[in-house]
């Protein structure tokens, strides 16, 4: 049951990617080529592999982690807190303090990965750059081995499905018909690339993956009939 699990266990995350370079014509031939065939059945005729690379950021192979948003709670007595922090930098330098994070603040037994949509996307992503970057993965997100019901993740998109696996549901649906305020209230996923290549506003990008984080937690306290946070209970350090 979910109701059974401490809060306190529970580290939630959301990360933001873009493509690896900036434009198409940045990558070498081989790469070109490899593009074209891992893209080949979702552009069908409509877009050119170069038309189409805006959206690589969705794939590991091509793609690359630009912020790792973390939020955790602190319950003290009556007080609640929600603590928010981010990783960003170079993608080596990301992923080395988030795995820091996990190994030495969530890796016991009792502790608990979440996000949405994150078993599809966040938690497989990081994984794959952490190889590709040679970075060890935590035991948290190493699943080789694994029996399904050892696998400590939780997705709040996986849990809205109730075993429905016809549909996706967004976290912007599901904040809004849970009635809680919606984090995409500036960028948006496809946005990003611009946000980051063009813009050069990496502290909007953090802003916009914590906003996810913090989603995310509310939708958790939902599904566990527990009142929403406030403002004066997030904490971002």
């Amino acid at each position: 049951m979910i109701e059974k699990i401490q809060l306190e266990n529970i580290l939630f995350l959301d990360i933001e990617t873009v493509p690896e370079q900036e434009n198409y014509t940045h990558l070498d031939q081989d790469l070109q080529y490899l593009w074209e065939q891992k893209t080949q059945y979702q552009r069908k005729d409509d877009y050119t592999p170069e038309e189409f690379y805006d959206r690589a950021g969705i794939w590991a192979e091509f793609g690359k982690i630009v912020c790792i948003s973390a939020g955790y709670f602190t319950i003290k007595r009556d007080i609640r807190n929600f603590r928010v922090t981010s990783f960003f930098g170079t993608e080596e330098k990301i992923l080395k303090d988030f795995s820091n994070l996990i190994n030495n603040h969530f890796n016991q037994p009792q502790h608990i990965l979440c996000g949405h949509n994150a078993k599809e996307f966040d938690f497989p992503f990081i994984a794959r750059r952490m190889i590709i970057n040679s970075v060890v993965i935590p035991q948290k997100l190493n699943l080789f081995g694994k029996k399904p019901w050892e696998i400590p993740h939780l997705d709040t998109m996986e849990l809205w499905k109730f075993g429905d696996y016809k549909t996706f549901t967004s976290l912007k649906l599901l904040t809004k018909v849970l009635g809680i305020p919606s984090p995409k209230d500036d960028i948006d996923g496809s946005q990003v690339g611009y946000t980051f290549y063009v813009e050069k506003d990496i502290d909007r990008i953090i802003t916009y993956c914590e906003k996810d984080v913090i989603a995310v937690a509310q939708v958790l306290l939902r599904f566990r009939r527990e009142g929403l946070l406030i403002d004066d209970e997030i904490i971002h350090i």
